[in-house]
């Protein structure tokens, strides 16, 4: 038994010094498993990158003259002013489970009015507005493609108009015309309705105003007009816009453009002859009114200086008053003296009685205008 022992003790021994060699499928399972953590290893390390930019995605920026809303499947985050993002950058989750809708706050922008206008090519709207050259009209206005406006004294005219407007209020812009599933479409809206509204306000108005009005005599007070329909139009629907401006064009149809004419210059003759009439009517009544003036300064100054006069007189026989108080019959005399002496200055013959001692009157009897003596022929002394 000790020999068996010993026999299989070596064989043991030589057991465990040295390993069976590995099978074929042992060694691809363990290559399967060394690809397999590798895989994972980059499929984490693409996950998480995909994660960084799938939250980097979300940042945005809202412009100084913007405001920001952020529509998570369709509604917005946050109610009234709230929902409102300043400028500034923001974060959101990305597409498509948040959305975010930038509404230009306080920009200025413009809408053209898109009924009254005949048709015009887009090369025959580029030499419009460039030289304001406007194309030969066909021989009749079809009104299939060419708009126009009818004024109060049925009369076709061809008129456009565009505002500028700047949202002040972006929950009414934005919220107010939204059907609930997609507010984002609301300020497309709100541009359609301001031109709808001005539309109306041009084709209304139009329809307040005599031709002669909107064309020649007051286009601005037609323009006018058209800003405040346009006004009160978006302040009813509470569109939440500031309308800043509004400028209107009208011209009368292109085929009546030679009859338009005519009356423009016979307009400008009735001016010219208006204008000469009334500058001779101011010459006139400037004249008049001088003259006028004139006699009535020199009225009050004759009035002044008679007034003058009379006081000085009457102060003068007031201080000869207390003289003829005195002794009446010397002042008498002394005043006849006097005044016969200042009346007879120039007189080449003077004759002066006295009433006599007895205080009867003294006749003198003069022979004025004597005929002359005629001349002396001598027959006399025959």
């Amino acid at each position: 038994m000790s020999d068996e022992h010993e026999h299989n003790h070596p064989a043991h021994a030589h057991d465990h010094g040295h390993h069976e060699p590995m099978t074929p499928d042992d060694a691809g399972s363990q290559a399967l498993a060394e690809a397999l953590r590798s895989s994972f290893a980059i499929v984490k390390f693409v996950m998480a990158a995909l994660v960084v930019v799938f939250l980097v995605s979300g940042v945005f920026q809202v412009g100084p003259q913007e405001k920001g809303v952020v529509l998570r499947f369709g509604r917005t985050v946050g109610t009234g002013q709230q929902a409102l993002l300043g400028p500034g950058l923001h974060w959101s989750f990305p597409y498509p489970i948040d959305e975010v809708v930038k509404i230009p706050y306080k920009e200025v922008q413009s809408v053209e009015s898109t009924a009254g206008w005949f048709y015009m090519t887009p090369a025959q709207w580029t030499a419009y507005d460039m030289n304001g050259e406007l194309p030969r009209g066909p021989g009749q206005l079809n009104p299939a493609v060419d708009g126009y406006a009818i004024t109060a004294d049925r009369n076709i005219i061809h008129t456009r108009a565009r505002i500028y407007y700047q949202i002040n209020d972006p929950i009414s812009a934005v919220f107010h015309f939204s059907d609930g599933a997609n507010p984002a479409l609301s300020l497309a809206g709100v541009s359609n309705i301001v031109q709808n509204a001005l539309n109306n306000a041009l084709l209304y108005t139009a329809a307040h105003f005599g031709v002669d009005a909107v064309l020649t005599s007051d286009p601005y007070g037609f323009q006018d007009a058209v800003l405040q329909r346009v006004t009160q139009l978006a302040d009813n629907e509470g569109l939440g816009i500031t309308i800043q401006q509004c400028d209107v064009k009208s011209i009368p149809p292109r085929q009546l453009q030679g009859i338009f004419e005519q009356v423009a210059a016979a307009r400008q003759n009735q001016t010219k002859f208006l204008y000469g009439a009334h500058a001779y009517e101011n010459q006139v009544t400037n004249s008049a009114n001088a003259q006028a003036s004139s006699i009535i300064n020199g009225a009050k100054s004759a009035g002044v200086r008679y007034v003058q006069n009379l006081q000085a007189d009457a102060k003068a026989f007031s201080d000869l008053l207390p003289n003829y108080l005195i002794n009446p019959g010397l002042f008498e005399q002394e005043r006849l003296v006097q005044t016969m002496g200042q009346v007879m200055t120039n007189a080449v013959f003077k004759a002066y009685l006295p009433t006599s001692a007895g205080g009867e009157p003294t006749e003198l009897r003069l022979q004025l205008n004597r005929e002359p003596p005629g001349p002396n022929t001598g027959a006399a002394g025959l």
